[in-house]
């Protein structure tokens, strides 16, 4: 493998993020403070089984695994598309896993999301009623404070912070967002950094430190967020995916590394089943068969192929039934497609 290379796909983890090389001069960041990293990112009992299994089953390419590398040592977000079912948010974890990252920052893109909901929360009902509380109990400077009581970041505000080692930024189905999110979020992860106006506006009202201990996504142990202001380190390892049902700005896509995957081939499916299942061969290769026969004619999705192989294995049926309980199992996923038989 590469000098310069640290993800090698083969899901053992290891400390290789930390041989990973300088960024260039133009990717650096030097955000303060120091943030710990979070206290379960090395226990994988803190992470949903699903999550543990997805990472540990991922079966990685060579292009995958080349091209994650160039997205680690470049600090630029890794763009992955392709059909459903070929492991594009899976991989997100299998490099968190293999590099020690630690839980995988998740966030999942409608047509509603905005770039505040992925930089953090705030809530001024809640600090409205609160001072109105605290104001009833006849405490001193009851408007003033408190604004980080009522303020959670989001996953992407939480993988800009400046941990020495970077977290993993997972957002999934970046094609379903309105058609300004892709730009909005060009524009934080170019820069490393982003502002928080309710912090700011504390800060310059304050005659203390004008730090703020603020929750970040996914954890119940606050941060420290200095003038409102937070400024990355290590620059995230991030994964957007898509299903490739509307295109990127020009401005969006070069500044991304870009994966396509593509659908697995016969030797490519025998392994992710064995990744995945204890099945027998010979079943095995029999719906392996099936299965590429049928996608032949249209979009099926590996996840399909799984389920109809786990489920005919525990049944006890006989081979009709088995055979008539796979077909049910792995209809067409396009409505125009024929899904009627293998």
């Amino acid at each position: 493998m590469p000098h310069w290379s640290v993800y090698t796909g083969n899901s053992a983890p290891h400390d290789g993020i930390d041989r990973l090389p300088e960024p260039p001069p133009w990717r650096a960041f030097d955000g303060e403070p120091l943030v710990p990293p979070p206290r379960d990112a090395d226990d994988e009992a803190a992470v949903s089984p699903d999550r543990v299994h997805r990472a540990r089953a991922y079966v990685a390419t060579a292009e995958s695994v080349q091209l994650v590398n160039a997205a680690l040592v470049l600090r630029r977000p890794l763009l992955v598309t392709g059909p459903p079912g070929t492991g594009k948010s899976s991989l997100a974890y299998a490099v968190a896993r293999e590099l020690g990252l630690g839980p995988v920052l998740r966030w999942n893109i409608t047509s509603r999301s905005t770039l505040a909901d992925g930089l953090y929360q705030y809530d001024p009902l809640s600090r409205l009623y609160a001072a109105r509380q605290a104001a009833w109990r006849e405490r001193e400077d009851a408007s003033r404070g408190g604004v980080e009581d009522h303020l959670r970041l989001g996953p992407l505000g939480t993988a800009l912070l400046p941990y020495a080692r970077p977290r993993a930024l997972l957002v999934d189905e970046i094609d379903k967002s309105d058609l300004d999110l892709p730009n909005d979020l060009l524009n934080v992860l170019e820069e490393g950094q982003y502002e928080i106006p309710e912090l700011m506006r504390a800060a310059r009202l304050s005659r203390a430190d004008a730090t703020a201990e603020v929750l970040a996504d996914g954890s119940d142990v606050p941060v420290t967020v200095a003038r409102g202001r937070v400024r990355c380190r290590a620059f995230p390892f991030v994964v957007l995916t898509s299903n490739g049902e509307r295109e990127f700005p020009p401005a969006f896509l070069r500044r991304c590394v870009r994966l396509k995957l593509r659908r697995p081939d016969r030797e490519q499916l025998s392994d992710i089943v064995r990744a995945h299942l204890d099945t027998p061969p010979g079943e095995a290769e029999r719906l392996i068969d099936r299965f590429l026969t049928r996608a032949a004619d249209g979009e099926l999705a590996t996840d399909q192929l799984l389920n109809a192989l786990y489920l005919t294995g525990v049944t006890g049926l006989d081979a009709a039934s088995r055979d008539a309980l796979a077909e049910q199992l792995m209809p067409y996923l396009s409505a125009t497609a024929d899904g009627d038989g293998f």
